[in-house]
C-alpha cells in the first residue's frame, strides 16, 4: 500500500520506517529541508536504537523516501498519516496548529479519496477539527474528493520505539466508518499474526485513551516518589517497599521506580493538556492529576535540596560532576529532563558543573547554549576530576558498575547524590562513599546470634 507520513520526528520517522519494513511504499514529508537532506543522505536526526538500520534498509529497497513537497506527498499515499508535534501552549493546552496545517495541506493537494490518520497526540475532538479543515480546503478549490479521518495514537517508548512498533502490546484505532476500519486492519495485519492486538473504538475514545495511558504512568511515578520521600523520613527502604507492592499482580513492577522526577516530550505535556481539557471542555478539575504534577515539580528539586543540606545554601566555589542529561536512557531527548532543573538550580546557586551523557551531549550544547559555569566531559571519569560530589540524573547502563576506586581518587571527596538509586547504599558506604539516594536508608541486617550470644552484622549489600 502507498502511505504518506507527514512529519519525520520521533513518531513519524519510526512509524514510516517500520511500515515500510513490512512492504508498504512510504513517502515521508517534512518542511524542514535540512532534516530531509540529512535523511536522504542516510543520517538519522534522532537517537533511537535500531532505527538507522530500518531506515537504511528500506531506503535501499526503495520502499522509503523523503520529500519537502506537500503536493507530491498528498498525491502519493492512499492513506495520509499526520505525525507532527503538538507542543504545550502557554495555558498548558496542546497546540494543534501543525496538525490542522497538515490537514489543510492534504485538502489543498489531494487528487482522490484519502484516509487521514492522526498519530499525533491531540485533545479529544481534534479529529472533528481535522475533518473540518480538510473539507474547507476542498471547498475552497471546488473539489469534491471523499475522505475519512481516524485516530491512531502512538504508544512508543523513547529508547525502545522500533521494538514497540514491531511488537505492539495494542494498536488503538478510532474509526467511525467500516471502510476506514478495514484499511487500518490491512495496514496493521503484519503485526497481528500471533494474536489480534487491534482495539477498534470510536474516534473520541481513541483520542482520550492516549492521554489516559500517559497520565496513569505519570501517576505511578509521582506516587512512588511520594512513597520514597516518606520512606526516607521514616527510616524505611523504598526498594523493599517497591518489591513488596510490585509482587501484587494487580499492581506489577513497571513504573514503580522512584527518582528525581519524570520528564520527556510526553508525560509533562500530556498531563498538563488533559488537566486543561477537563477544565475547559468539561468544567472538571482533575484533582489526582493536579497532585501528580505538583509532586513531580517538587521531586525535580530533590537532588539539589540534598546537595544544599550537605554543603549549605551558598554553592559558590563548589564544583560538581553530573552523570546523565537525557530524560531517560537510550535517547538524546532533553525535553523537560530532570537534569535541566538540577543544572539550573546548581548554576543559579553559584556552583560550576561538568556534565557527561553517552548520547545527549550535542543536544545539551544546543539546548543549554553557553550556560555560565557549565562544561562538558569526554567520558564519565572526566566529569569527576576535582568535583566536590557526583550527581546522577539518568540511569544509563554504563553508570551501573563503575570503577568506584577510581571514582574515589578523582573526586575531591567521595560524595554521590544519586537521583536514580543505581547502587546499594551499604555497598557504597563500605567502599567509603557518602551516598545520598532517594528513599533508601542503609540499616544493618541482623544475623542469628553467634556462640557468645552477639548478633553478627550481615555483609550483604542492601
Amino acid at each position: 500500500m502507498k502511505l504518506t507520513m507527514i512529519g519525520t520526528g520521533y513518531v513519524g520517522l519510526v512509524t514510516g520506517a517500520c511500515l515500510a519494513d513490512t512492504g508498504n511504499d512510504v513517502l515521508c514529508l517534512d518542511l524542514d529541508g535540512d532534516k530531509i537532506a540529512r535523511l536522504q543522505a542516510g543520517e538519522i536526526p534522532i537517537h533511537e536504537p535500531g532505527l538507522q538500520e530500518v531506515v537504511r534498509r528500506n531506503v535501499a529497497a526503495r520502499r522509503l523516501a523523503f520529500t519537502t513537497d506537500p503536493a507530491l506527498a498528498a498525491g502519493f499515499g492512499e492513506v495520509q498519516f499526520i505525525a507532527v508535534g503538538t507542543p504545550p501552549g502557554d495555558d498548558g493546552a496542546a497546540d494543534v496548529q501543525h496538525v490542522l496545517a497538515a490537514a489543510r495541506s492534504i485538502g489543498q493537494h489531494m487528487d482522490g479519496r484519502k484516509l487521514i490518520v492522526n498519530k499525533s497526540t491531540v485533545p479529544v475532538g481534534t479529529a472533528d477539527r481535522v475533518r473540518q479543515a480538510v473539507a474547507q480546503a476542498l471547498a475552497a478549490r471546488g473539489a469534491q474528493h471523499g475522505f475519512g479521518v481516524v485516530s491512531n495514537p502512538e504508544f512508543l517508548k523513547e529508547g525502545a520505539a522500533v521494538e514497540d512498533f514491531m511488537r505492539p502490546e495494542r494498536i488503538v484505532v478510532g474509526a467511525d466508518d467500516e471502510r476506514a476500519a478495514g484499511l487500518m486492519r490491512e495496514i496493521y495485519a503484519p503485526f497481528n499474526r500471533s494474536r489480534d492486538r487491534l482495539l477498534m473504538m470510536d474516534v473520541r475514545s481513541a483520542e482520550l485513551t492516549k492521554y489516559a495511558a500517559n497520565a496513569m504512568l505519570a501517576t505511578r511515578i509521582s506516587f512512588m516518589n511520594e512513597m520514597a520521600n516518606l520512606a526516607e523520613a521514616l527510616g524505611a527502604d523504598i526498594e523493599s517497599v517497591r518489591h513488596g507492592i510490585g509482587s501484587d499482580s494487580r499492581i506489577g513492577h513497571q513504573f514503580l521506580y522512584p527518582g528525581c522526577g519524570y520528564g520527556g516530550s510526553c508525560f509533562p505535556k500530556d498531563v498538563k493538556a488533559l488537566i486543561r481539557t477537563a477544565r475547559q471542555e468539561a468544567g472538571m478539575e482533575l484533582r489526582v492529576l493536579g497532585a501528580v504534577e505538583s509532586v513531580n515539580a517538587a521531586q525535580r528539586q530533590v537532588l539539589v535540596r540534598k546537595v544544599r543540606q550537605r554543603f549549605g545554601p551558598d554553592l559558590r566555589g563548589r564544583h560538581f560532576g553530573l552523570w546523565g542529561l537525557a530524560f531517560k536512557p537510550d535517547t538524546d531527548d532533553m525535553r523537560e529532563a530532570p537534569s535541566r532543573y538540577v543544572l539550573q538550580e546548581l548554576l543559579n546557586a553559584g556552583a560550576t558543573v561538568r556534565a557527561y551523557d553517552p548520547c545527549a551531549m550535542r543536544e545539551a550544547q544546543r539546548a543549554l547554549a553557553d550556560a555560565p559555569g557549565l562544561s562538558y566531559a569526554s567520558d564519565p571519569m572526566d566529569a569527576l576530576g576535582g568535583a566536590d560530589a557526583l550527581l546522577i540524573a539518568t540511569e544509563w547502563k554504563q553508570f551501573r558498575s563503575p570503577d568506584f576506586d577510581a571514582m574515589a581518587v578523582a573526586l575531591k571527596q567521595p560524595v554521590i547524590f544519586d537521583g536514580r538509586n543505581l547502587y546499594p547504599p551499604r555497598l557504597l558506604r563500605e567502599r567509603g562513599f557518602e551516598y545520598h539516594c532517594i528513599g533508601r536508608v542503609a540499616t544493618p541486617l541482623q544475623a542469628p546470634p553467634d556462640q557468645d550470644g552477639a548478633y553478627q552484622g550481615s555483609r550483604l549489600p542492601s
